[in-house]
């Protein structure tokens, strides 16, 4: 069963008509065929006599993430951590002197990072990074209407209603992922990241869990997912892969620079993935490659490429060398794997710094 799809005729001559010369009068753009579907989805909704309540949720969601797009959109080229952790951690605590060592250590690596805007550990990451290199996703609750003072009214703060739209930003927005001891919140969000990743709706990324050298919270979040998860046939072995588990901010830092030091990104083309690296690998490499992770390829191997076709219409990233295999869409924790192995093989230390260049959609396209 697919998703439904937006369409692009509201199926009424005269209406199609308006829809035509409105996009015509606001003036034509390479994204027309996708504002159209927008606008027909909303006549839709009208049609279909949705209730006044779900029409406010669908109009508040378009308003946050157009919002959201337009705040990010100042620091496109800059990579991105984001930050998650209990708003009830007191400065006193290690875990909030970890988390703001660990914000500047990624700000020294001229990373910014990206936190909920709140108290805690958010506000920690935010001392830490400084002002200048954070970004703020905040939320509206009965209890806390405002940022933390310190990016309370800067531009490079999102506010949101809904908690959805506000995990679309700190996911779609980022290059790795820190987690700090929390509750709930932070919990949802630590499996629900891991899911994502973990089924391929979004792209690798290197995750890491801190906590302080004497705390028991991500070793005991680690054996309920060995002793009850895996053991329990519920995750894979292979799972394991998709984080690292450290109390040192500076291994922390490193290890989520490199996570990009030879691998740069992925796209699919046609049944193919491709994926980009800043570095070439030699023969050997690949074939090594090939004997470790031969099982992700659905048939054929793994193999040096040159830009696809798509790939050169769209000018895209065509100074990267590439790999290419016709990946089973299954494996997505040992394609983490490969990734960790791949910039073994590459042997560079540092990152090459880049922004956001995976679509949160990461499933197979038509060349």
């Amino acid at each position: 069963m697919s998703a439904p799809r937006a369409r692009s005729t509201y199926g009424e001559g005269d209406v199609d008509q308006l829809l035509s010369e409105i996009l015509g009068k606001v003036g034509p753009d390479r994204n027309d065929d996708l504002i159209r579907r927008l606008l027909v989805t909303a006549l839709d909704m009208d049609a279909g006599d949705v209730a006044r309540l779900d029409l406010k949720i669908a109009s508040q969601t378009l308003a946050e993430m157009l919002n959201g797009y337009q705040v990010f959109a100042q620091d496109p080229d800059c990579a991105k951590v984001t930050i998650f952790g209990s708003a009830r951690t007191k400065p006193d605590d290690a875990n909030y002197q970890l988390a703001s060592a660990f914000a500047a250590a990624v700000a020294e690596r001229e990373w910014m990072v990206i936190s909920g805007a709140g108290p805690g550990i958010m506000q920690a990451a935010i001392e830490g990074a400084g002002v200048e290199n954070s970004y703020g996703v905040s939320i509206v609750l009965p209890f806390e209407a405002k940022a933390v003072d310190i990016i309370d009214g800067d531009p490079k703060l999102a506010g949101f209603k809904y908690f959805f739209t506000r995990k679309l930003f700190f996911v779609k927005e980022a290059d790795a992922f820190a987690m700090f001891p929390g509750g709930f919140g932070t919990l949802d969000e630590a499996f629900e990241l891991l899911t994502l990743i973990q089924t391929g709706k979004t792209y690798p990324a290197p995750v890491v869990l801190l906590d302080a050298p004497d705390s028991t919270y991500w070793s005991g979040w680690e054996t309920f997912v060995q002793n009850e998860l895996a053991e329990g046939g519920m995750v894979s072995a292979a799972d394991s892969a998709l984080y690292l588990h450290t109390h040192d901010p500076e291994e922390a830092a490193d290890y989520i620079c490199h996570f990009y030091s030879t691998y740069h990104s992925l796209r699919y083309v046609g049944k193919r993935l491709i994926l980009r690296l800043n570095q070439p690998l030699d023969a050997s490499d690949v074939a090594a490659l090939n004997d470790e992770f031969g099982d992700l390829c659905a048939e054929g191997a793994i193999e040096s490429a040159g830009a696809t076709d798509s790939e050169q219409r769209e000018d895209d990233e065509l100074t990267l060398f590439r790999l290419s295999l016709q990946f089973d869409n299954r494996s997505f924790a040992r394609l983490t794997e490969m990734i960790h192995r791949i910039n073994d093989l590459g042997g560079r230390d540092e990152a090459v710094l880049r922004g956001m260049v995976h679509d949160i959609d990461t499933g197979p396209e038509v060349d």
